[in-house]
């Protein structure tokens, strides 16, 4: 029998990920009220915005706005995306604690998306590794594209290891690896978690999984497998990505925590308050959540409600 950890880590991206890739702009109280509920869910870490060009994501204008407004819980961390040193500058001016910088393990999506090279995005980070030092915060290294790229196909596991051991070298605490577009399945996150474990500590790596085919939990436990204990998501599944078309949103919070909770994993978050925050937020964009545990529980009320 394959042997899973007792404890998982669950980092919600809702408020950034999940936002900034909806058509609706939603207005700073909700953002704010939204990520305050998450936080009273329990999760550990809420991602709250990211300091990049309003023009190239307008979803996050006013993540200054929505820090300054937060009642912050001790017990919560609130990282935000910064894209470089002006990013950092602005996220240090706002108050931010935890940051993260992201790039991807292909460069045709590394061009697309941040209009660099690998290389020329790892040389972005270093002011922000060095601010971030002189100030204590933590910084997180996102890297996208680590089973699939949308214009390449196939990346090379090797691919996936330089990136990720590029962004441990210039300090970061942890690497979330993502499967942007969702084409991941257990054989593939399987090869790309052996190579990376070889050369990265297991409690230094997070996987982010897009569910764009249905892979998502099932590329978790694989990784669970693997001694990975912390997992992104997004609740409601909100999110997506510009520049990968066709990429539905992440993986949902709820779904997530459906599975680990029945098979006696502890998260220390509470499935019914993540459930509110997921209820409220996609009232607020107008639209249905994509997570099948909402479906299903919204589904039962409407049972239960033509019953009476």
């Amino acid at each position: 029998m394959p042997t899973y950890p007792s404890r998982v880590t669950v980092y919600e991206v809702g408020p950034r990920d999940g936002l900034q890739n909806e058509a609706r702009h939603v207005p700073v109280e909700d953002r704010v009220r939204y990520i305050e509920m998450l936080a009273d869910a329990g999760l550990p870490f809420v991602e709250a915005g990211a300091f990049v060009s309003p023009k190239a994501v307008p979803q996050m204008a006013g993540s200054d706005e929505v820090l300054a407004a937060l009642h912050r819980k001790e017990s919560v961390r609130y990282p935000v995306l910064v894209p470089n040193e002006r990013g950092m500058e602005r996220a240090l001016a706002a108050g931010a604690s935890d940051v993260a910088v992201f790039t991807a393990a292909s460069e045709s999506f590394t061009r697309a998306n941040i209009n660099a090279t690998i290389a020329e995005s790892i040389e972005n980070f270093r002011p922000v590794a060095r601010l971030a030092q002189q100030h204590n915060i933590p910084v997180r290294g996102y890297v996208s594209t680590a089973l699939g790229c949308p214009y390449e196909g196939y990346v090379a596991p090797e691919a996936v290891v330089r990136v990720a051991s590029a962004l441990v070298e210039l300090g970061v605490w942890q690497v979330s690896i993502g499967d942007t577009i969702g084409v991941g399945t257990p054989a593939g996150v399987e090869a790309v978690l052996s190579a990376l474990v070889s050369e990265i500590p297991a409690d230094m790596i997070a996987v982010h999984f897009h569910d764009t085919r249905g892979t998502a939990l099932a590329n978790v436990l694989t990784s669970l497998q693997m001694a990975i204990t912390t997992v992104d998501s997004s609740s409601a599944g909100l999110g997506g990505c510009p520049y990968a078309p066709g990429a539905s949103g992440n993986l949902a919070t709820e779904d997530l925590l459906y599975m680990l909770h029945g098979m006696n994993i502890d998260t220390g978050v509470s499935i019914e308050k993540v459930a509110e925050a997921s209820f409220f937020i996609t009232g607020a964009l107008g639209r249905r959540p994509e997570s099948k545990f909402l479906q299903a529980f919204a589904a039962g009320a409407r049972q239960a409600d033509a019953a009476h």
